[in-house]
């Protein structure tokens, strides 16, 4: 069975109704990128951080996958798939996708501030936990924080992603800029013999001279173009 990785992007979860942080109309738009997306944020306003997460999170149970999600794990009939993500939202899962690789955190998810990437501290919040207070503490004794990958901070899983994508031989990339490292990276670990995908209804620019089939479509008609294209 051939080796397919998504890497997908906030673009994908656009179609959702999640907003995206770099859109006009974008996340970052109401807050400083660093005010809420840095360690440097949270030490500064841990209430304000947190809080903006329990409202990202408190806006997962009013959205659901849409057709591009429900098409990536539907790939898994006929590909061993895995699904790279830079979103942390968890509709990949929601859609029915079995290997996936956040690299930028979950969002369902808390953790230690001591240590954000100790296992024994992470805990996966159900939908009536989804309300983080300060005070809240982990294992640890330090406070809950979102298990969140914040500017400045490793990526812990991007050497995973990018042993899955020297494995693929196709290599499928879905609503993101390519403009966020170390993910947009990761096109430099596929081999020169697997087939490149890019799904974005935009010109995306990216650094490479090798062929790239660029499907100009949203997330779920890409999806669908994608599907007769591979299948």
């Amino acid at each position: 069975m051939k080796k397919l990785v998504i890497l997908s992007g906030a673009g994908i979860s656009a179609e959702s109704g999640i907003s995206t942080f770099r859109d006009s109309d974008g996340l970052w738009e109401k807050y400083p990128v660093m005010q809420v997306a840095s360690i440097e944020g949270y030490e500064a306003d841990p209430e304000l951080v947190i809080n903006f997460y329990n409202e990202r999170r408190k806006q997962l149970l009013d959205v659901k996958p849409n057709q591009g999600h429900v098409l990536c794990a539907e790939l898994e009939k006929y590909f061993d798939v895995t699904v790279v993500t830079q979103n942390v939202d968890n509709l990949h899962e929601r859609a029915g996708s079995h290997k996936i690789i956040h690299l930028h955190g979950e969002l369902t998810k808390v953790c230690s501030s001591y240590n954000p990437n100790n296992p024994r501290y992470i805990r996966e919040l159900k939908p009536e936990e989804f309300e983080v207070k300060m005070g809240d503490k982990a294992g640890d004794g330090s406070q809950l924080r979102p298990f969140i990958v914040w500017f400045g901070e490793d990526v812990p899983r991007i050497g995973d992603a990018a042993c899955e994508a020297e494995k693929a031989d196709i290599f499928v990339i879905i609503g993101t800029s390519m403009n966020v490292y170390p993910a947009a990276g990761l096109l430099n670990y596929v081999s020169y013999n697997a087939d490149v995908y890019l799904i974005d209804p935009k010109d995306v620019r990216i650094n490479t001279d090798r062929k790239i089939t660029h499907i100009k479509k949203g997330a779920s008609e890409g999806m669908k173009e994608l599907m007769r294209l591979i299948v």
